[in-house]
C-alpha cells in the first residue's frame, strides 16, 4: 500500500490536466465549479463595496469556512452553506431602503 501512495505522489504533476483520472469525478466537478461561483461572488462584492456593507461582504466571503469535510459531510455542509450564500447574496443585491 505505502508503494502505491509512493507512486500517486510521483504523479502530482498531473493534477488538474487531462490525465487527471481523479478529476473526472462529479465531487472534483462540483468543487471546480464552486470555486468559479465563489470568485464572481467576490468581484461582485468588490464592484459594490463601500464601507456600510462591508459585515454583508464579510460574511458571504467567510462562506467557504462552513464547507468542511469529504463525501457525504461535505455535501451536507454544502447545502447549508448554499443556502446561506444564496440568501446573503440576494441581500446584498437587495438595494437598502433609503
Amino acid at each position: 500500500m505505502l508503494r502505491g501512495f509512493k507512486m500517486l505522489a510521483k504523479l502530482r504533476f498531473l493534477r488538474g490536466t487531462a490525465l487527471d483520472v481523479f478529476g473526472y469525478t462529479e465531487e472534483r466537478r462540483s468543487e471546480r465549479a464552486l470555486i468559479a461561483q465563489y470568485r464572481e461572488s467576490i468581484e461582485e462584492l468588490m464592484r459594490g463595496f463601500n464601507p456600510e456593507r462591508q459585515a454583508l461582504a464579510l460574511e458571504i466571503a467567510r462562506i467557504p469556512d462552513k464547507i468542511k469535510g469529504y463525501g457525504h459531510v461535505k455535501e451536507r455542509h454544502l447545502k447549508v452553506a448554499r443556502l446561506q450564500w444564496d440568501g446573503l447574496m440576494l441581500a446584498w443585491r437587495t438595494p437598502a431602503s433609503a
